[in-house]
């Protein structure tokens, strides 16, 4: 092992560790591909134009802030169609709105999303970039409760029509009930989370959802198991990032 090697063996040792006894969520500055460009380089097409797909998510989210499909319309504040880039690496998917959520129209904005955007940035992903971040259903549950199968039922159609507009590489599911709707099984969590599924010919992954790492920091060192997992399987499906490790595009 090369004096490079070892260095980029214990800083991913100690970010480990670190995230996982309560410090701050590991960063790969120094040995993590950068996928920063996924959405912008022309190395990175992943399907339509950025033009293209923003007209096409925008259609869905004015139809979004109109629906009446279900009862949850008569309690949300806004519509949570959702954030992102039109050409994603990739699409993270959530439960549904929060109350932070519902007031703002914005996807993990409170708590959980701070969390979710270091976990993210963990692994040279961002909202910003190179993800677009959606949920399972588009308006808050009274409580913060857990959808109903029928609001699910009645809000799916959204979904499938912003994947197939966004074609991601790959989908990061948070949490059981995004993966549970994703999949249609009713197996929990702790059986999904940490393996590939494939979701109409994507790579599917599912980990826990960081309001679960908040109340549970056990939960943590799985979670960053399962992300480490994630980013090697989209450097090995992203053009450009042959290499487990590419320091020379940081």
């Amino acid at each position: 092992m090369t004096a490079t090697e070892k260095k980029q063996f214990y800083g991913i040792l100690k970010t480990v560790a670190d995230w996982a006894y309560g410090c701050p969520a590991p960063g790969f500055s120094l040995h993590t591909p950068d996928f920063s460009n996924c959405a912008s380089s022309s190395e990175y097409s992943y399907g339509k134009t950025n033009t293209q797909s923003a007209n096409v998510l925008e259609s869905i989210a004015a139809k979004i802030s109109t629906c009446t499909r279900c009862e949850l319309c008569k309690t949300r504040t806004n519509t949570v169609p959702g954030t992102g880039v039109a050409m994603p690496a990739v699409l993270v998917i959530g439960e549904g709105p929060g109350a932070d959520e519902d007031a703002t129209g914005m996807p993990f904005v409170g708590k959980a999303g701070q969390l979710l955007d270091k976990m993210l940035a963990a692994i040279s992903l961002s909202r910003t970039s190179n993800c677009f971040i959606a949920n399972i259903v588009k308006c808050r549950p009274p409580g913060n409760r857990d959808p109903f199968p029928e609001e699910i039922d009645a809000c799916f159609s959204f979904l499938a029509a912003q994947t197939t507009a966004l074609k991601p590489t790959m989908i990061l599911a948070l949490g059981r009930v995004a993966v549970q709707s994703l999949l249609r099984t009713s197996d929990g969590i702790g059986k999904l989370r940490g393996q590939f599924h494939d979701y109409n010919g994507i790579p599917l992954m599912a980990t826990y959802h960081p309001s679960a790492l908040l109340r549970n920091e056990d939960l943590k060192r799985p979670a960053w198991e399962d992300l480490k997992k994630f980013r090697d399987k989209l450097v090995q499906l992203t053009p450009g990032y042959n290499k487990p490790f590419d320091a020379e595009r940081i």
